[in-house]
């Protein structure tokens, strides 16, 4: 592994558990649905349902990264768009993403919008799993849930695109989901001090200065070819 996809990775990582805040608001709610669709089971059992859920959710953003990475290599650079636009483009959503996280600005979310068809053909397939009674259904349904449109999710596959690269696309993405994981697998007092802790305005804060950080690195990165 290189040094750069090795920084990019913990990035990643960081941006997940960073921006999970906003999951909790996306995703919190069915989090909590699916866990009172596990009847009558012993709370090992509705662990178990809920490490599959957080691998067939992981799984599809694995998938779509490994996609929009391959989507990156093969067709755009194909049809003559290098892959500085495509890095700068993964620039501007970071930069987007620290104004989201930093709460300035919440034009990320637009995105979601584009999500919303697919999800509606998805969702109608999610339903018919529940009640969650067996790991296999829970997979099944993680795997519907990694389609549920979220900005942050759309800003970190633009991040793939610009890899250039299926592998690489795919290990951010699933860097990204791991770093969500906390806050999805968190229940209890447990999750009102995580979201406490994300919402301390100075850790906000300190999270959004470095992501822009790192977002203006990755546009000067794109940009100094084109200016030395």
């Amino acid at each position: 592994m290189n040094a750069e996809l090795a920084v990019n990775l913990f990035a990643a990582l960081s941006i997940g558990f960073l921006g999970s805040s906003h999951c909790l608001v996306m995703c919190g709610g069915i989090a909590s649905a699916l866990q009172l669709s596990m009847p009558g089971l012993s709370l090992m059992q509705q662990l178990k349902l809920q490490l599959a859920l957080s691998l067939g959710r992981l799984t599809t953003y694995s998938l779509l990264g490994a996609l929009t990475g391959a989507f990156g290599a093969a067709v755009l650079v194909k049809l003559g768009i290098s892959l500085f636009w495509l890095k700068l483009l993964a620039g501007v959503l970071l930069l987007l993403m620290a104004f989201y996280v930093a709460r300035l600005w919440f034009a990320l979310t637009v995105l979601e919008k584009f999500g919303s068809a697919l999800w509606r053909k998805v969702q109608p397939v999610a339903k018919t799993l529940l009640p969650l009674d067996s790991s296999h259904k829970a997979l099944a349904y993680g795997l519907c849930w990694g389609f549920l449109p979220c900005g942050l999710v759309y800003s970190s596959l633009g991040w793939s695109l610009a890899s250039g690269n299926a592998l690489q696309g795919a290990l951010l993405m699933l860097a990204f989901g791991v770093g969500t994981l906390p806050a999805m697998l968190a229940v209890g007092s447990f999750a009102r001090q995580l979201s406490q802790f994300k919402n301390n305005k100075l850790i906000r804060a300190s999270a959004a200065f470095l992501l822009a950080i790192y977002a203006l690195y990755t546009i000067a990165i794109a940009l100094a070819p084109r200016l030395f």
